[in-house]
């Protein structure tokens, strides 16, 4: 049957046109294309996304159902470079195209993505981004050091911010590139010597954003493990939210863009002085607050008899302290008058044994000069010199035969 002229007066049906367009699409088939993701939205496994050319304004639509994200396996996410298998279907009923992905893998830089993943999980099973590795950065950092390229945005929006908010903040910069393949050697150098540094209390590694394949050094192994030797404190400031490179997980800490940097790194003087002002306030309502305590106490102390009238007190026991003292004085002459007794009674009984009573009497103690005394006649023969003792001295005297003895001069 010869198909019908399509005129202004023979215009085909909608029906007519809509399967006549399914028989076209119908025999294109399904197609390979490349592009990159700019839109992965899951919804109760199937997926809606859009599809962008690498190199002009143009993009796809394009849907796939749960049964097909079953048999191709692996993580997509927006940013990633891919090759999809579509196969275009013309719905009549709603007279809408829509393109089914039949098969989708990574490709380019979504290869790279993968390898970047598998050195993820590697990374983390190691623990080098476990949070209880991560350093403490200092409160209020004297110097800072900055890694990032050389009059980049990113190092005038660090630095700006931070003299805004602590003038005195001291920046020791070394400048690197940051992209391609010269970025991580120089990276690595700047990092050891920023950390070799003891003035240097935290380093900063900035770059202000850009396309994912230009952040790809930021993901390379030996930076994310020289980040995690690092002793100083490390803040990542790449700016790069689609796709975190490893250097966020490794950093101490992530910021979102150079300008966060600064502001988490560099306090605002302003308000620490506010702060400080307000410590300062409270600790001296505080300590008003304890003076007027204690002065309220001492005025309670004071208010009471004894503190009021001191002399009360003593007055009190001042009458005590004088029957004391008497009492005390009549103790003392009572043992001085025992005593003095006592001391006459010995004396007399020592005078009554003394051998001086005997030679008051007129009584003498003969005694050679060597001490013996002399008990016989015998003891002194004719000549011996001879110590008499007496009452009142010692005579030398000497003996004329038994029985006699002339004296000497007395020795007193």
């Amino acid at each position: 049957m010869a198909e019908e002229p399509n005129t202004r007066d023979t215009p085909w049906r909608v029906a007519e046109v809509s399967d006549k367009l399914k028989g076209y699409i119908d025999r294109l088939g399904s197609v390979w294309v490349e592009g990159q993701i700019s839109q992965w939205k899951d919804s109760t496994g199937n997926v809606f996304g859009r599809l962008k050319d690498l190199e002009t304004d143009a993009t796809l639509s394009f849907t796939i159902w749960s049964s097909v994200r079953v048999r191709n396996p692996g993580e997509f996410a927006q940013g990633d470079r891919v090759a999809v298998l579509l196969k275009p279907e013309w719905w009549v009923r709603t007279g809408e195209l829509r393109m089914m992905v039949v098969h989708i893998k990574h490709v380019g830089i979504g290869d790279i993505l993968e390898k970047i993943e598998k050195l993820r999980t590697q990374l983390a099973a190691e623990g080098l981004f476990d949070p209880a590795r991560k350093k403490r950065l200092p409160i209020l950092p004297h110097v800072i050091g900055l890694i990032t390229g050389k009059d980049s945005d990113a190092e005038k929006d660090v630095l700006r911010n931070a003299h805004l908010r602590w003038p005195a903040v001291i920046f020791r910069t070394i400048h690197a590139t940051v992209q391609g393949e010269r970025s991580v050697p120089e990276i690595l150098s700047a990092l050891r010597e920023l950390d070799a540094d003891p003035a240097v209390e935290v380093i900063i590694i900035a770059r202000g954003g850009g396309d994912f394949q230009n952040l790809l050094g930021f993901s390379d192994e030996r930076l994310v493990r020289a980040v995690s030797a690092t002793q100083t404190p490390v803040v990542s400031a790449i700016g790069h939210e689609a796709d975190r490179p490893l250097l966020d997980e490794v950093a101490d800490l992530r910021a979102s863009t150079p300008t966060d940097a600064a502001k988490r790194v560099v306090p605002d003087v302003d308000e620490h002085i506010a702060m400080i002002s307000g410590a300062r306030s409270r600790m001296d309502s505080r300590l008003r607050t304890l003076l007027t305590a204690e002065k309220n106490h001492i005025m309670q102390l004071r208010s009471r008899p004894v503190l009021a009238d001191p002399a009360t007190m003593i007055d009190r026991h001042a009458e005590g302290v004088a029957r004391q003292l008497v009492r005390g004085s009549e103790l003392v002459e009572r043992g001085v008058d025992r005593a003095s007794a006592h001391i006459a009674q010995l004396r007399g009984q020592l005078e009554a044994l003394s051998p001086l009573a005997t030679l008051a009497r007129g009584y003498a103690i003969v005694q050679s000069t060597d001490g013996r005394v002399i008990q016989t006649p015998t003891d002194a023969p004719d000549g011996t010199e001879l110590i008499l003792t007496v009452a009142r001295g010692i005579l030398a005297a000497r003996s004329l035969g038994p029985g006699t003895a002339t004296a000497a001069s007395p020795e007193e």
